[in-house]
């Protein structure tokens, strides 16, 4: 009988956290497991493995706070049947492209196999796993190779093309919400929900952007410049920061399939006007630059940062 040994992740020296664990991985045959024990969420830790390692894990977590996290890390054989969305379309951006036609969630949902997310969206896997190999025909760009990006450039882009994004049309689609609500409301009574949900939604992620712009992507970059960094450079844990950060896509994304929920996925009705139909269009367009928003920070961004803090030795937590 396999004994799973457990590593207390709280008395290793920070900086020698990320060869201890990898070791620890690394030194597990093909279906054995061990349990690492911590005083916050090692989420982190994941994104890291499968930068890192790739999709030959499972991660289960034991024990979920609020003062103690245990998951369980299993090393599985190398199967193609395990590989995950987020996984893929970080890897290939065609392959994002697949998900987000078939309605699939490939960067807040992104840990999940094909298999679970085919059943997910109500389509057959075989289906998916067609279309995943049709993109594969298709001219690759080397714009969509987001995983060969530097850091400090791809945390730019991200700023002027997915914040800006965001900024130019926040407004616009909750002035058209709330006009929709005002003048069909009465006939379809889910409106003035979607319009004072939309409202907070756009605020709340307004506010992500900033502490984005204002803390996390400066942090970034300074670590991606190598040996630039200021005095205060460690004083920040950017592992933690991210975990603000992704619990608050989560939050964005659970948000996206409310209003898809409550739109009945945007289908208009045979009354709707101009405005509505407009207002259902930049909610579907706004919801696709989203997605890919979140990916790029999620599967490739973060992942990046956590490993370049702590190759660098620069986690103070």
């Amino acid at each position: 009988m396999t004994t799973t040994s457990t590593l207390d992740v709280t008395l290793i020296e920070p900086r020698l956290k990320h060869p201890v664990i990898f070791n620890y991985f690394d030194a597990l045959q093909p279906g054995e497991s061990f349990i690492i024990h911590n005083d916050h969420d090692p989420k982190p830790l994941y994104y890291q493995l499968l930068g890192e390692r790739g999709n030959i894990f499972t991660w289960e977590y034991l024990e979920h706070g609020p003062e103690s996290w245990e998951v369980k890390i299993e090393k599985i054989p190398d199967d193609k049947e395990t590989e995950t969305v987020g996984a893929l379309a970080a890897a290939d951006y065609r392959k994002a492209e697949v998900f987000r036609k078939m309605g699939i969630d490939f960067c807040c949902g992104g840990n999940k196999t094909l298999k679970q997310a085919s059943e997910q969206a109500g389509i057959s896997e075989a289906v998916l796993k067609h279309a995943l190999q049709e993109a594969d025909k298709t001219p690759a760009s080397h714009l969509q190779d987001f995983s060969q990006w530097d850091p400090g450039f791809l945390a730019d882009y991200i700023i002027n093309t997915h914040h800006r994004y965001v900024k130019d049309n926040a407004a616009v689609i909750s002035a058209l919400a709330q006009k929709v609500a005002q003048h069909h409301g009465n006939a379809h009574p889910e409106l003035p929900e979607l319009a004072t949900r939309t409202g907070l939604f756009l605020n709340d992620l307004l506010k992500h952007l900033a502490k984005e712009e204002e803390s996390v992507f400066p942090a970034i970059k300074q670590l991606a410049s190598k040996g630039k960094s200021t005095p205060d450079a460690c004083t920040v844990s950017i592992a933690a920061a991210i975990d603000n950060m992704e619990e608050e896509h989560e939050a964005a994304g659970d948000d996206l399939r409310f209003f898809r929920n409550l739109s009945n996925n945007y289908n208009l009705p045979p009354d709707a006007c101009n405005s509505y139909a407009y207002l259902f269009e930049k909610m579907k367009e706004f919801e696709s630059d989203l997605f890919l928003h979140i990916h790029l920070e999620n599967n490739i961004l973060f992942p990046k940062a956590i490993r370049l803090e702590e190759e660098q030795g620069q986690q103070p937590r």
